[in-house]
């Protein structure tokens, strides 16, 4: 999927800031994609960026309209038709990352054919994949893997990308969900490719590269969690990593979406990545944990890495707080 930038970012009426993930995420590491908002009455979450109506942002460039927002059941409501009708006449592509189709709906489809616009469903992807080789290919890859879903896997890939160009590495992050997709302009939404192509997109995700260079890949699900460990073990295997870096959220009481459910260790999450991932990568290595701190204040969140670190022997860090510049250091000692 290839997406035009920069982009109008659609909020609706949205009043909860998880509901605008989509438009947060985007704005929050790739701001010069963003031209503005468009928020409608009612709406009380903003992404920061300025307002805009749908001509003015068509007159400040921007090029695609993005429905920034997510609902319960990822449906198109008919109330936001006439504003994605309306961007279409001022000429802009459409991207949803949500379960329901664009391309379903008879009057959007028909426009945009008429038009010539994309009508871009991040969540249903539309290439063919091979299945996975396995086969070793040159450059490196680093992915992040997690104790469950949710834990920061998306951030903490960025942040290890964003820290590795200050370092001017050569290196790029490789998106494998719709917000991650957003934020890179590509990618590939892995949870929805049929179980049998999940490596084989994987391997498409971040293929041969010079020696030197790293993809970043972003993780998704956690091989422990029983809904949806067979997409991250399909990732795991075709990203074919170097690096492994295991993301945690402290105080969580129960995995994401089963309750009375305890997530495992760090330990035996370390363990199981990297017995799965040296199918593809006898050398695959861990080498660092970011925790998402969130629930605890900035010295409790010091504290805890400070002990998992002196436990594990492995730098941990909350990327958002501490930055994951330990997690270089070892990258680079090591690898």
């Amino acid at each position: 999927m290839k997406i035009q930038a920069p982009y109008l970012l659609f909020l609706g009426d949205a009043t909860d800031n998880l509901s605008i993930k989509m438009a947060k995420g985007v704005s929050d590491w790739r701001p010069q994609l963003c031209t503005g908002q468009f928020r409608l009455e009612g709406c009380s979450v903003t992404t920061d960026q300025p307002d805009m109506t749908i001509a003015q942002a068509k007159q400040a460039g921007a090029k695609t309209f993005v429905l920034g927002f997510a609902n319960s059941g990822g449906t198109i409501d008919e109330k936001w038709i006439p504003y994605i009708v309306d961007a279409l006449n001022n000429g802009f592509d459409i991207v949803s990352g949500l379960h329901d189709k664009l391309s379903d709906i008879p009057q959007i489809k028909q426009l945009a054919a008429k038009l010539n616009l994309q009508l871009i469903d991040i969540r249903h992807p539309q290439q063919k994949f091979n299945t996975g080789t396995g086969k070793l290919r040159s450059g490196k890859r680093l992915i992040t893997v997690g104790t469950d879903c949710s834990v920061g896997k998306m951030y903490s890939s960025l942040s290890l990308e964003q820290a590795m160009k200050q370092r001017n590495f050569s290196v790029d992050f490789r998106a494998t969900g719709q917000c991650g997709i957003l934020i890179a302009g590509s990618g590939v939404a892995i949870d929805c490719v049929v179980a049998d192509f999940i490596a084989g997109a994987s391997e498409s995700i971040s293929p041969a590269n010079d020696p030197e260079h790293w993809d970043v890949v972003e993780g998704q699900g956690s091989l422990s969690h029983p809904a949806f460990a067979g997409v991250s073990l399909g990732l795991l295997h075709g990203a074919q990593a170097d690096a492994i870096v295991v993301c945690h959220a402290i105080n969580r009481d129960s995995m994401r979406g089963i309750s009375q459910r305890s997530l495992p260790s760090i330990s035996d999450t370390i363990a199981l990545n990297v017995a799965s991932a040296r199918v593809t990568n006898p050398q695959a290595q861990v080498v660092g944990i970011t925790l998402n701190t969130s629930s605890v204040s900035e010295g409790e969140a010091l504290d805890i890495c400070h002990t998992i670190t002196q436990e594990l022997g492995l730098p941990c860090v909350d990327p958002m707080r501490h930055g994951v510049d330990s997690i270089i250091d070892k990258l680079c000692a090591e690898i």
